[in-house]
């Protein structure tokens, strides 16, 4: 399955739990998730979508570090089968 669609799925299911998954781009910034998922309750992550397999390069690595020190969700998704879990962990976040 490729990385594209894996990611029309995840936009599909995270529309289906009321909520957006917009793009995120940073222009002089690198590296930054692919996703924000914003679900109802304030709720909300960063999401990096990988084809099957795949692993973020190292800069990506490093911003995702850097997001999560300043305590925020960041999600590495590379199988279409991991959306339904982190839906519900974000939904169910503090």
């Amino acid at each position: 399955m490729r990385e594209k669609t894996i990611e029309q799925k995840f936009r599909a299911a995270v529309k289906a739990a009321g909520g957006l998954a917009v793009k995120f781009t940073s222009p002089g910034f690198d590296g930054v998730p692919d996703r924000i998922a914003l679900l109802p309750d304030g709720k909300m992550a960063f999401v990096e979508v990988k084809a099957p397999g795949k692993k973020p390069r190292p800069l990506q690595q490093a911003r995702h570090r850097q997001l999560r020190q300043l305590g925020f969700k960041v999600y590495v998704l590379d199988d279409k089968s991991q959306i339904g879990g982190m839906i519900d962990e974000i939904k169910n976040s503090v």
